[in-house]
């Protein structure tokens, strides 16, 4: 099977890694990729939102199969594009993927479709949106409605801060992403992410996981595209991914597809778990980064047949995927300043591509080669250091122990992942 592979991220090397393992493999092409992926797969200096540009890679190499990595693409119409020239794509249409393209658009859609989720209210001026905060207490939500790489949620913890956000994000902080404001009920519970693949008609959960998105350690600090993630995570026990299951992915994907979008991809429902259940913070049309990483390091099965099935309609001939017994790890190695405006790009990484033994990874999520080969750092979150192991710990102790033999002077990294079901 030839396969053409959009994105450049470490969701993306991950899935390089995992495709490249299936015996159905032929080809494995990725564009625009990044130095990690071009270990595994042919790169194309491709973006993943030139959708012209990328119809003629799945042609040129004759595809039969494009997976599509990044949300950016799937706003861009991808898969549509890819579905008018008949190539199959594992990625929902333009319109499914408002689920995640448009904060305001998944609150209406719960609304009509009885998905449980927080209160909320959606504002184009500052006026009524800071009026709207008297609704709630500290601490406030307030997101900008469009795609912003996971940066624009702002959890306030004063009334100063929250009216601050909301000027922020739409006097252009944001820039389009923030030109309309959603602000929410802040939801009590644990976080959780649950993952389900769909191929317009049948459905299927494909793992969990716990993200971390704060940028420092105790969750402190601004929100960030994720500076971690483990699985298995506790709070995703047996009975609380049956209520998901049931509650939200199962009636979102009834939901879009009465609406004329039948979905066929995979969607993340981020979601807090609450006293009252399960309740949808966010979904996402793509696999989560940095989750993505850990579910591929879990997963037993080969991933290619299940990619296939979900683009071509065929989910129902296969069974559930087989997990590995051990647990997963990740942490995000990002420059220094991020994700503020000015992160410490450009500096060199040294280390980063030694053996550290056959249950630590690391995925290229932010890189890029010097002319003399050297490792770049890019501005965004640069290295994933993922491990496995009979336990959480160990997994831990293995991807810190090679991040302390990686040497870059210009990165920082969360020492805490993990710490929920760890309690450390």
């Amino acid at each position: 099977m030839n396969i053409l592979l959009v994105g450049s991220g470490g969701r993306e090397h991950a899935l390089a890694w995992k495709i490249a393992q299936s015996p159905l493999l032929t080809r494995l092409v990725c564009a625009p990729g990044n130095p990690g992926i071009a270990a595994l797969a042919e790169i194309r200096a491709v973006a993943a939102t030139d959708v012209a540009g990328q119809v003629a890679v799945a042609r040129e190499m004759g595809a039969d199969l494009v997976v599509i990595g990044p949300e950016s693409a799937v706003e861009a119409g991808l898969a549509d594009a890819l579905e008018a020239v008949g190539i199959p794509c594992f990625g929902p249409s333009k319109t499914a993927g408002q689920l995640e393209t448009s904060k305001a658009f998944t609150k209406a859609f719960c609304d009509r479709h009885r998905l449980p989720t927080g209160a909320y209210g959606v504002f184009d001026a500052a006026a009524p949106a800071k009026a709207f905060l008297d609704r709630f207490t500290a601490p406030y939500v307030i997101k900008a409605d469009g795609l912003a790489s996971g940066k624009g949620v702002t959890i306030a913890e004063t009334r100063a801060d929250a009216e601050a956000a909301i000027d922020d994000m739409l006097g252009g902080g944001f820039g389009a992403a923030g030109a309309r404001v959603v602000i929410e009920e802040f939801l009590e519970g644990e976080i959780a992410s649950l993952f389900a693949l769909c191929d317009g008609t049948h459905s299927l959960l494909f793992g969990g996981a716990q993200d971390h998105k704060r940028a420092f350690d105790g969750d402190k600090g601004p929100n960030t595209g994720g500076m971690g993630t483990y699985a298995p995570a506790p709070v995703l026990t047996d009975a609380v991914a049956e209520a998901a299951r049931a509650s939200l992915i199962e009636p979102a994907f009834a939901g879009i597809a009465a609406e004329g979008a039948p979905y066929r991809g995979v969607i993340f429902c981020e979601m807090m778990v609450t006293p009252d259940g399960p309740k949808l913070i966010e979904f996402n049309v793509r696999f989560g980064d940095p989750e993505c990483q850990v579910l591929m390091l879990r997963l037993e099965s080969d991933l290619v047949p299940y990619l296939h099935a979900a683009a071509t309609g065929r989910l129902a001939q296969l069974p559930a995927p087989v997990w590995r017994d051990e647990a997963a790890i990740c942490v995000v190695l990002a420059p220094k300043g991020y994700p503020g405006p000015s992160p410490e790009a450009g500096s060199v990484i040294k280390g980063a591509e030694a053996d550290f033994g056959e249950d630590v990874f690391v995925f290229h999520a932010g890189t890029s080669r010097g002319e003399d080969g050297a490792l770049i750092a890019g501005g965004g979150r640069v290295l994933n250091v993922c491990a496995r192991g009979e336990t959480l710990q160990i997994a831990r102790d293995r991807a810190y122990a090679a991040i302390a033999k990686i040497d870059w002077p210009g990165g920082f990294h969360r020492t805490d992942i993990g710490w929920r079901a760890l309690g450390q």
